[in-house]
């Protein structure tokens, strides 16, 4: 028998950079249905026996009504912080996909943003989008911060 209490973690996320074939250099938002409102990159809670890339896949078809292929991993993002709600800590990745968005889900609408015009967003997604946006132009992925 276990004696050892479980420790307390942050939860495990999942957010997508959706590259979409008809619309490059657009970045793919959606309008969240519930609190916190605002703008946000898709993505969600990694379930219970869930990896993260079935998670992105998954909340990629659940927000978006888009079929995806991961792409890479741009990063890992844990600030305490970064979500109002409690520690929580995103697992993001680039994706691809061709089709139509149609918001589903938790998410109200979804938008294509030119990045120079993008609105502001929920917890950290504009440093995850300047992030992705420094990527496309150097290669180089994100420095590690301490």
């Amino acid at each position: 028998m276990n004696t050892h209490a479980r420790p307390l973690t942050p939860l495990l996320t999942v957010d997508i950079i959706i590259e979409l074939s008809h619309a490059p250099g657009q970045i793919l938002l959606i309008e969240r249905k519930f609190p916190p409102h605002g703008w946000a990159l898709p993505g969600g809670f990694v379930d219970v026996g869930e990896t993260v890339e079935n998670a992105a896949i998954r909340e990629a078809k659940e927000e978006t009504s888009l079929d995806i292929s991961l792409v890479r991993l741009l990063g890992c993002y844990s600030d305490p912080r970064r979500d109002n709600r409690g520690h929580t800590v995103s697992v993001v990745f680039i994706a691809r996909s061709q089709g139509q968005a149609i918001a589903a889900d938790d998410a109200k609408l979804v938008k294509l943003w030119w990045p120079d015009q993008l609105p502001e967003m929920a917890f950290d997604h504009q440093k995850i989008v300047n992030d992705y946006l420094n990527f496309t132009k150097s290669g180089e992925l994100p420095l590690l911060q301490f």
